[in-house]
């Protein structure tokens, strides 16, 4: 009974720390450039896309389509810059499940 009730303490200390990290990550951004740097794109910890900047001088009106695609390349680096930074907080916290001795964990 007492190793129940320890376990549920340390799950309970892990479910608060897991939403104050994700909280922090919330204000927290990533920036991932395209195009040599004529596209930059900022993304949230909560992988929300808070700006895209463009560089005037790669506007083509002839060619739209490579506006688009370094676009596109931005913001999906800047996700994934996101993602791996929740991924390398989150981690560390649910990695301390193992230690709980609950197989599968």
């Amino acid at each position: 009974m007492a190793q129940n009730q320890k376990m549920l303490k340390q799950m309970q200390k892990m479910q608060a720390e897991m939403e104050r990290v994700q909280t922090e990550l919330q204000s927290e951004t990533v920036e991932a450039a395209a195009g040599g740097g004529a596209v930059v794109a900022t993304v949230s910890g909560g992988l929300e896309l808070m700006g895209v900047k463009i560089d005037p001088a790669v506007i083509d009106p002839e060619d739209p389509e490579l506006l688009q695609d370094t676009v596109v390349a931005a913001v999906n680096e800047a996700l994934r810059e996101a993602q791996k930074m929740a991924n390398d907080r989150l981690g560390g916290i649910a990695g301390g499940l193992s230690g709980l001795g609950i197989p599968g964990l």
